[in-house]
């Protein structure tokens, strides 16, 4: 099975419905970059990051997830930006992929194929896509500050993208970026295939 970006993205899209990524995360605030070790993960933690990221957002003839090095900033951002539910969510989705390799394959996730990587990633996402949905239905009129938080790997495979999509390659390699847009234009032509915008 093999998974094809612009396809599993709108299948992310579709199935989430909406960016888990931490509010706090979209706070942009110039301070200076931290060390692996001042984050809650190690130099291992961020390269498994790194490698469950190239399968959701995987080299083609532009860059992939590892090639940003998407597990550093997400480290960063789950130490910084993640509350404590939100953490511990994030560290059991990961725990999970890990068990998931040793149950189904009898390996460690990093010995996996990337076929095997996939379709280990695509129960999960399925997992993940039943709870969050049972979750919202069971928590209907609740306050969006007492409502649980979702599923581990939902919250690894959002941070996977907006790390992608906010760095410079994919904004820039990925996305149609324009600096300084000029004026508004409500209805650019689009055709089939056309990459979206970063700005």
């Amino acid at each position: 099975m093999s998974m094809n970006r612009r396809e599993l993205l709108k299948m992310i899209a579709a199935a989430t419905g909406t960016a888990f990524v931490s509010a706090n995360a979209m706070a942009y605030v110039t301070l200076p970059m931290k060390t692996v070790q001042e984050t809650a993960f190690s130099k291992d933690d961020i390269a498994f990051f790194n490698e469950v990221g190239e399968v959701i957002i995987p080299r083609t003839d532009t860059p992939g997830a590892k090639d940003v090095n998407v597990g550093y900033m997400m480290a960063v951002i789950v130490t910084d930006c993640y509350t404590a539910p939100q953490q511990a969510a994030f560290k059991e989705g990961i725990a999970s992929i890990k068990a998931l390799a040793k149950s189904t394959y009898g390996k460690d996730f990093l010995l996996l194929n990337t076929e095997q990587r996939a379709s280990l990633l695509a129960s999960l996402n399925d997992e993940a896509d039943v709870f969050n949905t049972n979750a919202k239905l069971a928590n209907k009129g609740v306050k969006d500050s007492e409502k649980p938080t979702p599923h581990g790997f939902t919250l690894i495979k959002q941070l996977t993208l907006f790390t992608f999509f906010t760095s410079k390659e994919g904004a820039t390699k990925v996305l149609r970026y324009v600096a300084i847009p000029g004026r508004y234009d409500g209805e650019l032509p689009y055709k089939k295939g056309d990459r979206a915008w970063a700005t």
